[in-house]
């Protein structure tokens, strides 16, 4: 088999086909795993990196093979083929990813791929929530259905091509020995660029988000967007936001009015809701609410949980437990 990526962050390598799929669905999900071709080519390994709102892979299977998870549910899947190739289902839609061409499978469809003998694919794993959040914040708001890919992605040229750059470029990396992602304000910069690629994919919110890119905003206001995506992490005040801005605190609150239907403290605070949600459903064992709440500027931790049950629907502490 050929040098592997991600090296240094193996999870196993095995030729039971047993192991490989109760191995795999640990990071995943449950799946159906069988083989196609010859059983005796079987070779399985899995290289696995978590991030904050996303994880990079590496998977091969050696052996043609059948891999049926049905509905991933919280996450979205990039597979970038490094060599070889596979079919993909999901939902109604069926196409051939090869390493010219790319699959992003939508988490609330039924997936159902077979990969080709010897086929070595990237995996970028991305939170379906933090993506979702993601788009909500480029939107102005949320949006009232899921975010979903349409068939592959063109890697060879386009904006296709720079994602598939941007992702093997995290790859080497890691493999120098210099995570990008993990923790940190500039992990989470760099996972924004990812998340922003995807975006640039074909989906069905894509005419939505180019009329609201398009859409004229006020310079000031735009600095004003900028500067509290910059001090996510810091407290910020409304007269801070003026100054960055070169507005006065009144014209400032009256374009965030008509512009956003909210405040500037209130934007500011729903931008950072999100990152803590994103952190929430991203974090290791061990990790406590407190600290990710404090991370994000928020230290009433009641008023926090309040907030956060009133945007997402349930406790940070359930979050953090599911």
């Amino acid at each position: 088999m050929a040098a592997a990526l991600l090296g240094h962050h193996a999870l196993f390598r095995s030729r039971d086909l047993d192991e490989a799929r109760e191995k795999v669905a640990a990071i995943f999900c449950p799946h159906r795993l069988e083989t196609l071709g010859a059983r005796s080519l079987f070779d399985a390994c899995h290289h696995h990196l978590s991030g904050q709102r996303l994880s990079l892979n590496y998977i091969e299977y050696g052996a043609k093979t059948l891999i049926a998870p049905g509905e991933l549910g919280e996450f979205y899947l990039l597979q970038i083929p490094i060599e070889g190739g596979a079919e993909i289902t999901n939902g109604a839609r069926t196409y051939l990813s090869t390493p010219q061409q790319a699959a992003i499978l939508n988490p609330h469809l039924p997936t159902r791929m077979t990969w080709e003998e010897g086929t070595r694919q990237v995996l970028v794993q991305v939170s379906r929530r933090a993506l979702q959040d993601y788009l909500a914040v480029q939107l102005g708001g949320p949006s009232d259905r899921p975010l979903t890919f349409d068939g592959p992605l063109d890697v060879s040229t386009g904006p296709g091509a720079a994602l598939r750059r941007l992702v093997m470029w995290l790859v080497s990396e890691v493999d120098a020995g210099h995570p990008p992602i993990g923790p940190g304000l500039m992990a989470r910069q760099i996972e924004s660029s990812v998340l922003s690629g995807l975006l640039e994919a074909s989906h069905d919110h894509r005419a939505q988000l180019a009329r609201t890119r398009a859409a004229p905003r006020p310079r000031h206001l735009r600095q004003a967007e900028s500067y509290i995506e910059a001090h996510l992490d810091q407290q910020i005040t409304l007269e801070d936001l003026a100054q960055a801005a070169g507005i006065s605190p009144r014209g400032l609150q009256l374009a965030f009015r008509e512009y956003r239907s909210t405040t500037p403290l209130g934007y500011w605070r729903e931008a950072r809701l999100a990152r803590a949600h994103a952190d929430l459903l991203a974090a290791p064992r061990g990790t406590r609410v407190t600290d990710i709440a404090m991370r994000w500027g928020f230290t009433h931790f009641g008023r926090f949980s309040e907030l956060y049950r009133a945007r997402y629907g349930l406790s940070p502490r359930d979050t953090l437990k599911g």
